[in-house]
């Protein structure tokens, strides 16, 4: 089930909503928190019934070897969660690496989060002692609103709101709250993130099939996957912090202005914060972090950031991704050894290139795979020339001087004469907000009602009229 569905805009998380609230206030906490899980194991198999049984056997499985003691235990427990993910996330990707045939198995929806939440939990409980019963932990795994693409809770932290939340029955504020915030990331989502969608899909379409784009094309493409991928997945970040406040649980944030960041490592401190935390925490430290030398803790960065990449999914082209970044990090090192206090850059330059830097980064990361990732990043070098539509050009003879005519730019939107000035409208709208403006969290009240009247009217076009809901892209990772 997707959250920007009438189904489960209009049935299911009122439905959910009130039998939580109801329940835990005519019955208590405990029927109050089997009624969530049951609701969030009719969401998780409303569409794959047959991932179900993995769900509620990781669930039951790791509950169990959470209350058992020993290093064995635990070892026991990450392996055996690391195991499953590895078999039906990267059997394929292993099988064409090493030439044998591919297992063809289907990837559980969900499993990359659930998996790393598995993990913090079996922690929590070998470090810190976490003792949960069953129902709350099993909230805590399960809940609808994080169970599909995160964020990425510490159970120490959630596993005792849950054990609140159903004691402390309906609260007018907070559901007014985790609506208003439900409802601007549902905007982001189909609104905005929805309508960048088209044209990235034409330009790295048109370079999978081997089209040797032109600069505008290539860099209007990268650019709109840019804004897609922010407002998709941090409108879903916003819409899961809001479903959860209703339930009268707090969410970490998962975004805070990242295309706003003026080096690489505050991109990473702002981007997917909850899995920068994990990745830190479960990765980067016990690697070594860096306590064994600065050759030690490069490499220990670079490591962290490949498998961060293949995290995202089964293909080289992510493992490229995750190596640029590795890359970047480490060049962000050096230059800081390099240029301390005053010799840095600019504030708006440095901004600029990491910018540029994280754009450039999601080129494997979109693209087909790694050839169509290097037609991609041809186009934007200018090695495929720079071209304006004919009618442009006659509009604006002297752009007939630095590029070439041509009917139309196909990358850019079928036949459209005005694709280009389309496209820039809608890029340029895109940037001002992720740029100019306050993430979500940061607006005040009165900037959020703002917000929420504008994208209103829209938001209903695109829940009711707009076809087929669009998976998240997160989904697919």
């Amino acid at each position: 089930m997707l959250f920007g569905t009438p189904l489960f805009v209009l049935a299911f998380l009122p439905l959910a909503l009130l039998g939580f609230h109801g329940v835990g206030r005519r019955w208590g906490s405990r029927p109050a928190l089997a009624f969530l899980v049951a609701a969030s194991a009719v969401f998780y198999g409303w569409g794959n019934p047959w991932d179900l049984p993995l769900l509620v056997g990781s669930i039951l499985a790791n509950f169990w070897l959470g209350r058992r003691r020993g290093a064995l235990w635990f070892a026991t427990g990450i392996v055996a969660n690391l195991v499953v993910l590895g078999l039906f996330k990267y059997a394929g990707f292993a099988a064409a690496v090493i030439d044998l045939p591919d297992p063809h198995l289907t990837l559980p929806l969900g499993i990359s989060f659930f998996t790393f939440q598995q993990i913090m939990y079996l922690s929590a409980c070998r470090k810190g002692g976490l003792r949960a019963r069953f129902l709350p932990y099993a909230a805590c795994i399960a809940f609808f609103a994080h169970l599909i693409a995160g964020p990425l809770v510490r159970p120490s932290q959630i596993i005792p709101q849950f054990q609140r939340a159903s004691a402390i029955g309906f609260q007018p504020e907070a559901v007014a709250e985790g609506l208003t915030l439900f409802l601007l990331g549902l905007a982001k989502k189909l609104v905005l993130g929805d309508s960048f969608a088209p044209l990235a899909d034409r330009g790295f379409d048109a370079a999978a099939r081997g089209a040797s784009l032109t600069v505008i094309e290539a860099w209007y493409a990268v650019l709109a996957f840019a804004l897609q991928i922010y407002f998709d997945f941090s409108g879903y970040s916003d819409m899961a912090i809001g479903i959860a406040r209703m339930f009268n649980i707090h969410f970490p944030i998962n975004f805070a202005s990242p295309y706003k960041a003026r080096d690489i490592q505050d991109f990473w401190r702002r981007w997917h914060i909850t899995l920068s935390r994990f990745l830190r925490d479960f990765l980067y430290i016990p690697l070594g972090g860096n306590r064994h030398g600065e050759a030690r803790r490069l490499l220990n960065l670079m490591i962290t950031m490949l498998l961060g990449g293949l995290w995202h999914g089964a293909a080289w082209r992510f493992l490229l991704w995750g190596g640029l970044h590795g890359l970047y990090l480490i060049l962000h090192q050096a230059w800081q050894r390099l240029a301390p206090g005053a010799a840095r850059l600019p504030a708006p330059l440095a901004q600029s290139l990491t910018l540029v830097a994280v754009v450039v980064a999601w080129v494997p990361f979109r693209a087909h795979d790694l050839a169509s990732a290097g037609g991609m990043l041809s186009g934007m070098a200018g090695l495929h020339g720079l071209a304006f539509p004919a009618p442009l050009i006659a509009l604006v003879p002297v752009l007939g001087r630095i590029g070439r005519s041509v009917p139309v730019l196909a990358a850019l939107g079928d036949a459209r004469t005005l694709a280009l000035p389309d496209a820039t409208g809608i890029l340029l709208l895109g940037w001002i907000i992720v740029l100019c403006l306050p993430h979500l969290h940061e607006a005040s009240p009165r900037l959020r009602a703002w917000a929420l009247l504008g994208s209103g009217g829209f938001t209903l076009q695109a829940l009711f009229f707009s076809g087929a809901a669009t998976p998240f892209l997160y989904f697919r990772f």
